[in-house]
């Protein structure tokens, strides 16, 4: 491999790696929110629930190629101008916060009941008895399975090289085309997303094990 070989696998880490923190930084903020709407029983905001409800529903059922290509025809349709990098981190984020909106929804729904009841007896909103009451207790059930999630994330993240996006895939396919050894570039390809992924499982074993600690207390 020259150097400039080795340049081409640097961006494309590079990129694949700013591919997944956006998207996933991005779907964990949306999919809290929608979590936190989702979860309320106003009549008023039951078009959102719905609309939330139809939103998950599609995007966890929707290949993400499907959806990558979807935005991606969409965004030349209305000549939004943006970039195949964009598309990718817009298509992400929606799959991600789609996903992680159940998780934590399910977090959430598996606080006892009597933890809400005995919060509005303290005459605590909604918003402050998910603040100080239930999502403190609902971290430790939604975090092992957000990081299981985001680590299968990263993997998803090289069907952008679809859509012409340079990451690491993308940057194997161009050097396999030079004629270097395939094994070899997808060799190092894997090890790269290895390096990606495994530090984040470690830290999901090590969250839910502190976790699992607590409980048995």
């Amino acid at each position: 491999m020259t150097y400039y070989d080795l340049r081409l696998l640097l961006d494309g880490f590079l990129t694949t790696l700013i591919l997944a923190l956006l998207g996933g930084l991005a779907g964990c903020v949306i999919g809290f929110a929608a979590a936190l709407l989702r979860n309320t029983d106003s009549r008023a905001m039951a078009p959102v629930r719905a609309a939330l409800f139809v939103y998950c529903l599609v995007f966890r059922r929707v290949p993400f190629l499907v959806t990558l290509m979807l935005i991606f025809f969409a965004s030349q349709s209305m000549q939004a101008n943006l970039s195949t990098f964009a598309v990718a981190a817009i298509s992400l984020a929606l799959i991600a916060a789609a996903y992680l909106c159940e998780i934590i929804r399910g977090g959430l729904a598996s606080v006892h009941a009597n933890q809400w009841q005995a919060a509005r007896a303290l005459n605590f909103g909604y918003w402050q008895t998910l603040r100080y009451v239930i999502v403190p207790q609902a971290w430790r059930v939604i975090l092992p399975p957000t990081f299981g999630f985001l680590v299968m994330f990263i993997k998803d993240t090289a069907l952008a090289s679809q859509i012409g996006v340079m990451d690491l895939t993308s940057a194997g396919k161009v050097l396999e085309n030079k004629g270097m050894s395939a094994p070899l570039v997808y060799g190092t390809i894997l090890m790269l997303y290895f390096l990606m992924s495994y530090p984040l499982s470690r830290l999901g074993k090590r969250v839910e094990s502190r976790h699992a600690v607590t409980r048995h207390r």
